[in-house]
């Protein structure tokens, strides 16, 4: 079966088994601030797993495309891509294991035919401290339905995550244990994490081999003898996760809820893969003729010119969806993930040698493997060829002088932070494509370009600031109560996103004002709302702690070789002034070089029965996110 076909049995298949087919969600969601983009299968259906009812009934099953841009620099290996599509199924309250799972058997072994010699399956190993069992239920489930086939499927109890997961695969070994890292399904990612009235549960996934001799030694040392199936080396691919919610976090543990819930996503390409046999999900139905269509244009072939070649399938068919559904490039947001999209993509084109009318050749290809499924996608065509040909027109003249005059700059194969900003500040070309330059013309990148590109491009808004309304001093509109407390919150909050992203993360701007924070500051990709919430946790905790914030002057190198950090781009004298939260000469939470006004100790920012909140998270511009945050009542 290909794609197309797998999908439509999926639907069929649990149609006939009472279920009503949803139409797809929107790429761009309407109703969640908290992301760019639709990610998942099961993210349009979460207010109906947590309690919501759903107009269709209490099952549902659908196909949804997703987008993840924050995979876009994975995109070139044999598996992963930006857009993809979950086959979904939901039990509102209704079946659960015992329906399930022998239903996935029999539509992935009966109906798509998927040999069972290949087949992995893992369960959750439990958790006693929480007084939550194996769950054996499933693993009995798999037995018979393995059974059922002529399979004698022992387990494997691999034990937990401290263990290093170091068993391997032993012969007839078919059933795996794992903890809550792997297999346990809430919205914060970790089981001990979840906050009071959070609901969970185990889950079991599905995986597929792709070699035909799993415990020969050849293959052993290919894999090492740790490999097992969730060990992310290739040999084996997720094709699907069936999560059982059915407990409730209470404040003494976990509790059963009142209805238990089914929520199973499968990716469409990697079933579609496994249908093959083939581990380069680039090779199915729906991503294949794209392929073959570069090959026609290019005149190259795919084995020796495989990275581009998907990169170009991958980015165009995202672009295309994003596209039909109403989204255009621009420099924020969504129109930014698109825009980054389509460049990479006609940049691995102008390697291939396709240097014109590129997207109005490909995009009819595209708009074939989806139109019949999709009928809008067929209804908007020429809107997106309209679209993207036009990004791909202003773009390649960008591409051609910025590719020419990287060159020049790197001819004796050094690249800096201030090149990278001089092709981006005199032609337009994109910091990660100069990037990306480097690494194909095999020119080492420094680790500090990302410093040296903002330290540029600071001092260029140095130089155009006017003292016009908005631009406040230091960053603050006066020194009001409020907007002191707020100052101090803005120390906090950057120690914090350090504490959680990492020490990559510095300030690239800051605007306080009486009603809000607005804070820039170095980040790759967007934060995610788990990490938002760790970061709150953080600046909240100081709050509660009530630190002394105290400052004194000091030597520059020495704050600087003490741990004190600085602000962007700022240059400094001799001495400077320290703002320290926490104990100056031992434990401190923050110490930034900065010249004030702050508060006396973090517990004044709690006055009135405050909290610090992020309000939101969004692209501020390349590399640079923002936060918008208030201290707001409890």
């Amino acid at each position: 079966m290909n794609a197309q076909q797998i999908r439509k049995a999926y639907l069929d298949f649990f149609k006939n088994r009472g279920h009503a087919i949803v139409p797809r969600a929107l790429l761009v969601p309407q109703n969640d601030p908290t992301t760019l983009f639709t990610g998942s299968g099961m993210q349009p259906i979460l207010p109906y797993l947590l309690g919501q009812e759903h107009p269709s009934g209490n099952r549902l099953t659908d196909s949804q495309p997703c987008v993840r841009a924050q995979d876009i620099e994975d995109v070139g290996d044999n598996r992963h891509t930006t857009f993809f599509e979950m086959l979904g199924n939901w039990s509102l309250g209704d079946y659960f294991k015992n329906e399930q799972l022998p239903w996935m058997g029999e539509f992935l072994l009966d109906v798509v035919k998927l040999d069972p010699q290949k087949i992995y399956v893992t369960c959750f190993i439990g958790a006693p401290e929480f007084g939550i069992p194996k769950d054996e239920q499933s693993v009995g489930l798999w037995q018979k339905l393995f059974a059922e086939r002529g399979i004698n499927a022992k387990i494997a109890d691999i034990g937990n995550e401290q263990a290093g997961y170091q068993h391997g695969i032993k012969e007839g070994e078919r059933i795996f244990y794992y903890d809550a890292s792997k297999n346990w399904w809430c919205r914060g990612g970790k089981m001990a994490d979840m906050p009071v009235g959070e609901p969970g549960g185990p889950d079991s996934e599905m995986f597929y081999r792709f070699d035909d001799s799993p415990h020969t030694p050849e293959e052993v040392k290919k894999y090492g003898s740790r490999c097992h199936p969730n060990c992310d080396c290739g040999r084996f691919m997720e094709i699907g996760n069936n999560v059982f919610m059915e407990y409730v976090r209470t404040k003494d543990g976990f509790a059963k809820l009142p209805k238990q819930n089914v929520d199973h996503g499968s990716g469409l390409e990697r079933i579609a893969a496994a249908a093959l046999n083939s581990p380069d999900i680039f090779k199915v139905s729906l991503l294949w003729p794209i392929v073959e269509k570069l090959q026609q244009l290019s005149g190259k072939n795919y084995e020796s010119n495989t990275n581009a070649m998907r990169v170009i399938a991958d980015h165009l068919r995202g672009a295309t969806f994003l596209a039909v559904d109403g989204v255009t490039p621009s420099n924020k947001g969504e129109g930014y993930a698109m825009r980054r999209l389509m460049r990479r993509a006609i940049r691995f084109a102008f390697d291939l040698g396709v240097e014109q009318n590129f997207c109005e050749e490909i995009i009819p290809v595209i708009v074939s493997l989806y139109q019949n499924d999709y009928p809008e996608v067929a209804e908007r065509r020429q809107q997106v060829v309209d679209v993207l040909a036009r990004e791909e027109k202003i773009f390649r003249k960008t591409l051609r002088q910025g590719v020419r005059e990287f060159k020049k700059l790197t001819a004796d194969d050094k690249l800096t932070g201030e090149i990278i900003f001089k092709l981006y500040d005199t032609y337009g070309f994109p910091a990660e494509l100069s990037v990306e330059e480097a690494y194909e013309q095999n020119i080492e990148v420094p680790e500090n370009w990302q410093q040296e590109f903002e330290d540029q491009m600071q001092t260029q808004r140095n130089r155009s600031r006017t003292a016009s309304a908005g631009d406040f001093k230091g960053g603050l509109a006066d020194h009001s109560e409020i907007t002191t407390k707020y100052h101090t919150a803005t120390h906090l909050l950057q120690a914090a996103l350090r504490q959680v992203l990492g020490n990559h993360v510095t300030q690239r701007g800051s605007n306080i004002n009486a009603e809000r924070i607005r804070f820039d500051f170095s980040h790759p990709q967007k934060v995610t709302p788990e990490e938002i919430k760790k970061v709150e946790d953080l600046v909240n905790q100081q709050i509660a702690k009530d630190l002394p914030v105290t400052w004194r002057e000091e030597n520059t190198k020495q704050a600087f070789a003490s741990g004190a950090i600085g602000a962007f781009g700022d240059k400094y004298g001799e001495m400077v002034k320290v703002y320290t939260v926490g104990d100056p000469n031992g434990e401190y939470f923050s110490r930034e070089i900065c010249g004030g006004p702050h508060v006396e100790h973090t517990g004044q920012l709690a006055e009135g029965n405050k909290k610090f909140k992020i309000k939101k998270e969004e692209a501020s511009s390349a590399g640079v996110r923002r936060i918008k945050a208030a201290l707001v009542a409890q």
